[in-house]
């Protein structure tokens, strides 16, 4: 059985590796749309180039991003659209740790595994880049969290040992008891940043015992001493959350830690989720306003999904939007298990971003990195963009630009290897929506938007689009109820 799924002062910042910039106002756009069918018309499209790297991690140098991931897989880009693969393995003699094998035998050997778990990237005060990097024996939570150290963000990496580590059945624990798998964490998908006072901090876990918080000294790079494991901030009995990551918006002064929930494989129901709180330590609530302290498994159960569903705001999951009569013959867009994520907000533009692996429907196992733009909802809650980002800068929108008919997908609050399939509805000019839901629509700002369908009210943003499945512009909308469920729309492209 598997305990987790993460496997298969200078220009470096990252959403967190340095104190974070402020998040971009809700806005969107519609330059020269008039009308649903003109939006099909257009020039500029844009071009990417695509990488695989499981659980990427970003930070950026300079005018560079750079993604690092599970097995020491990583990419690099100029403008989040066209990756180019920096690596992809563990090997000895790879670009990012070169002497792996013998560097990191110790670690290898205790975590029983020949390879590298989800890592992260940031630069510290002395000018150096701290991978913090995890492995796992994977059908058990036997592993190591530690950390490397390089001089440039592209490596040599060179190791500098364990921090942390777990599943040391009938030994003592970091924190001095037996070591017992229900609390206590799986020591991988470390995230490290800074919050919003210049306080240097890491969280991590996966499944196991849970998501744990620690202090972390900026001028060493480790755990202050005496934390144990650190402060526990949800989860328990193995249930199925991990890859916790931090954002904070200036905007609205809250932090928001991400997770994904569900299995990662491409029939695992992974899906994206957020929690809010004022300080980096918690406690975080989800948009009812419960604690994410509660959301663990029921005691003696495993993988108890239906426990932990309840809580969270479900920002994606699986799900198709194929194209109907009157788009171009072309494959819809479609995402299955998409996951891990870290987050970018733009210290220039303001621009919030969600960077993420993602497997596709009837694409087996294959994976590949996505990044979406997200825009805050006037709730204070960032929603996510239906299509992977290609440039768009959110601008105003007016009514003429919303109307007409959309592919709706509700992405619903359960975790489930089930594609959400979309259907469709038509935002009217009277205000009404018809079509496979019903309710009314109004615009809230200059690019938020209300709907009320069948009875529940959805806050959301409005965003003019690249539509990959139909090679044109369109307008789209991401929207989130009060009990964190979010729903897209993509406007119908036709000729």
């Amino acid at each position: 059985m598997t305990f987790m799924s993460a496997c298969s002062g200078s220009n470096a910042s990252n959403a967190g590796n340095q104190p974070p910039a402020e998040s971009a106002a809700p806005a969107s756009t519609a330059e020269a749309a008039n009308g649903t069918n003109s939006e099909a018309v257009t020039t500029n499209e844009p071009a990417f180039a695509d990488a695989s790297v499981h659980d990427p991690s970003i930070i950026k140098v300079g005018d560079t991003y750079y993604i690092f991931g599970s097995h020491l897989a990583a990419a690099k880009s100029k403008d989040l659209m066209s990756w180019e693969q920096l690596n992809s393995s563990v090997y000895e003699g790879n670009p990012i740790i070169s002497d792996v094998l013998a560097e990191m035998s110790e670690e290898l050997a205790w975590a029983e595994t020949d390879t590298f778990w989800a890592g992260d990237v940031i630069q510290l005060p002395d000018g150096k880049f701290y991978m913090y990097y995890s492995m796992c024996k994977g059908d058990s939570p036997r592993s190591v969290l530690g950390y490397a150290v390089a001089d440039k963000v592209e490596g040599p990496y060179h190791n500098k040992g364990i921090i942390l580590k777990s599943g040391m059945w009938n030994d003592p624990s970091e924190d001095g008891t037996i070591y017992d798998a229900t609390v206590h964490p799986n020591v991988v998908d470390p995230n490290v940043f800074y919050d919003k006072d210049g306080v240097l901090w890491m969280v991590y876990g996966s499944y196991s015992g849970g998501i744990f918080m620690m202090k972390m000294n900026p001028e060493t790079g480790l755990p202050y001493q005496g934390q144990g494991y650190g402060k526990r901030l949800l989860g328990n009995n193995h249930s199925r959350i991990e890859a916790p990551y931090m954002m904070y918006s200036k905007e609205t002064d809250y932090y928001y830690l991400f997770l994904s929930y569900g299995g990662l494989d491409s029939s695992g129901g992974y899906n994206i989720r957020v929690a809010r709180s004022k300080k980096p330590d918690g406690p975080f609530l989800d948009s009812e306003g419960k604690d994410m302290i509660d959301a663990f498994g029921a005691s003696g159960t495993l993988f108890d999904d239906a426990s932990i569903a309840p809580y969270g705001v479900k920002l994606m999951g699986n799900f198709q939007m194929d194209n109907v009569d009157g788009e171009i013959a072309n494959i819809g867009t479609g995402y299955a298990s998409p996951g891990h994520n870290s987050t970018f907000v733009d210290p220039d533009t303001g621009k919030m971003f969600l960077i993420f692996h993602t497997r596709f429907p009837s694409r087996g196992e294959a994976h590949e990195v996505r990044v979406h733009q997200m825009l805050m909802n006037t709730e204070g809650w960032p929603v996510v963009a239906p299509h992977r980002y290609s440039g768009e800068t959110a601008e105003r929108v007016t009514a003429d630009q919303i109307v007409g008919d959309y592919k709706y997908v509700n992405h619903g609050k359960d975790i489930t290897a089930d594609v959400k399939q979309a259907s469709l509805i038509t935002l009217g000019k009277d205000g009404k929506i018809s079509g496979s839901v019903s309710g009314t629509w109004k615009s809230t700002g200059e690019a938020t938007i209300d709907l009320t369908i069948d009875g529940k009210l959805y806050n959301g943003a409005l965003l003019r689009e690249w539509n990959e499945g139909t090679l044109s512009y369109v307008m789209t909308f991401s929207a989130l109820s009060k009990d964190g469920m979010a729903i897209w729309g993509s406007h119908v492209s036709k000729e």
